[in-house]
């Protein structure tokens, strides 16, 4: 086999290698975009919680105690 013989393979090896590696981050770069969305949308949702119980909070530190206190 001569030395060019060797290197094309080389070559040929490097490109799969490249290629493996770009599917690779493609779905790495997509699990994590998920990952955020989630990530925010739990964020999201735990602020209206926190309002919610907020609001919840606030309604019942209004009202007058039963008279047996």
């Amino acid at each position: 086999m001569s030395d060019l013989d060797r290197l094309g393979d080389r070559i040929d090896v490097l490109e799969a290698r490249l290629t493996f590696q770009d599917v690779t981050i493609e779905t790495l770069n997509n699990t994590i975009t998920a990952q955020w969305q989630k990530i925010d949308a739990l964020t999201r949702q735990i602020a209206q919680l926190r309002e919610q119980l907020a609001e919840t909070h606030a309604a019942d530190s209004e009202q007058e105690p039963p008279p047996h206190y």
